[in-house]
């Protein structure tokens, strides 16, 4: 037995397979498998380029939650948290154990969503592609090898793009689905190749944990200062938050997701997940250079068949192509993945009407508004059906990720804010002096 491979297997959470199973592999193992199962290319300069088919984001209309004793009066019921029956998971998870019986080969990560150790959760990923399973290695947080042989999951995600869902039996949209089960601990996800659903879906178990022990989650990145000053910056995907976070003079803590606790902000993961398109070495050096990096996986990036050249202006596949890396591939990350509690709240929304600011100080009950109405516009790629900016109001920052109601949030970051003595700011990274295509 691998020191890689734990004693407490599929068979000991009454997952029945007879595939063949690469435990806890590393970048240049899933590399090699990816490659040789054609799940991808490499580009010229080592990263791994990938296509997701038709599911180039997030499929938001395809997520549901299992509504039962546990969630019946904890989860926000509504378009962001549509309720799925118990039997009808029950059905859906049948099928699911039964397609996993059927391949020959699974690849299992066991990783940590959150990086402070006494608030992250153990999760257990079993993916169909190889090229996935470096994408969600490399997006949470890697434990040491010592840690993997005891490694006991908490929650387990099974992502396989080839099952095909059944509406009238399963209880969804599409053939397409997400089903998030909080009382078994089981999220599974099938009929999408997007690897952002792994990632999201843990963002989303986070967000449902971490508040009753006193945790802010939080959908922001954030940066610690030469004088140890950490900053968070609020905004949905598209708004900045990766981009200003990997500011050269500053720390990088994260790019998406965080904690904040009594002692530290700390990142919910170990990389990032940057929006590829029209990327310059100009503009963005530090992600520009990821992506002439190997263990660096590419989604939907364009890339010459002869000379394996990147085109990242070309969105031919996907507006929202992504690169998912490492978070040391900046070259100024935290050791740690976390930094003091914060000095200043930075709210980043892109909006389309020019009408706010570029920038302006919030009192805290300014900053309450925006968190709670979360003001932006949706930008092109970032959802399927989205090709051009539209007004949108995401609570939180974040509403599709929160199964809690708003009030929760909001109570704990005005808790928060007060205890900190916080600056908070406004900062639009949208259309000014006029409306989007004028401004």
């Amino acid at each position: 037995m691998s020191e890689r491979t734990p004693a407490h297997r599929l068979d000991a959470q009454g997952i029945d397979t007879g595939a063949t199973i690469h435990w806890n592999l590393t970048t240049a193992p899933l590399v090699e498998q990816a490659i040789a199962r054609g799940e991808g290319e490499l580009a010229k300069d080592g990263p791994i380029v990938v296509k997701t088919g038709k599911h180039t984001g997030r499929s938001a209309n395809d997520k549901f939650t299992v509504k039962d004793a546990e969630t019946e009066n904890t989860v926000w019921w509504g378009k962001s948290n549509k309720p799925m029956e118990p039997a009808a998971f029950a059905a859906l998870k049948a099928d699911f154990l039964a397609h996993l019986k059927s391949l020959d080969t699974l690849f299992v990560a066991d990783l940590y969503g959150g990086s402070q150790p006494e608030h992250r959760v153990n999760v257990r990923v079993i993916n169909e592609y190889a090229w996935h399973n470096l994408f969600i290695r490399t997006m949470l947080v890697r434990p040491e090898t010592a840690e993997l042989a005891g490694f006991v999951p908490e929650f387990t995600i099974i992502d396989l793009p080839s099952f095909r869902a059944n509406p009238a039996k399963h209880g969804c949209r599409s053939e397409t689905v997400i089903a998030v089960n909080l009382s078994e601990k089981l999220i599974l996800i099938g009929g999408t190749e997007y690897g952002g659903e792994m990632k999201k879906s843990v963002f989303g178990l986070l967000n449902y944990l971490l508040p009753a022990d006193g945790i802010m989650p939080m959908h922001c990145s954030a940066n610690i200062g030469p004088k140890g000053d950490t900053a968070i910056f609020f905004g949905l995907s598209g708004t900045g938050k990766t981009t200003l976070s990997a500011d050269p003079n500053r720390t990088l803590i994260g790019d998406d997701e965080h904690g904040w606790s009594d002692t530290a902000v700390f990142n919910f993961e170990g990389g990032c997940y940057a929006k590829m398109i029209r990327l310059s070495a100009e503009s963005e050096p530090e992600i520009y250079a990821t992506t002439r990096r190997f263990g660096t996986v590419l989604e939907n990036v364009v890339m010459d068949p002869v000379t394996r050249e990147l085109d990242l202006d070309d969105a031919t596949l996907a507006e929202n192509s992504r690169g998912a890396y490492p978070i040391d591939y900046i070259p100024n990350c935290s050791e740690k993945n976390m930094g003091p509690v914060p000095k200043n709240i930075v709210m980043l929304t892109a909006d389309a009407f020019g009408v706010l600011p570029p920038i302006a100080r919030l009192t805290p009950d300014q900053a309450m508004y925006h968190f709670l109405s979360g003001y932006t516009a949706k930008v092109a790629g970032t959802e399927i059906g989205v090709t051009e900016p539209e007004a949108t109001f995401s609570t939180c920052f974040g509403a599709p990720f929160m199964p809690r109601h708003p009030s929760v949030y909001g109570n704990l970051l005005k808790e928060r804010i007060a205890k900190g003595g916080v600056d908070c700011w406004l900062v639009n990274t949208g259309w000014t002096g006029g409306k989007y295509g004028t401004g």
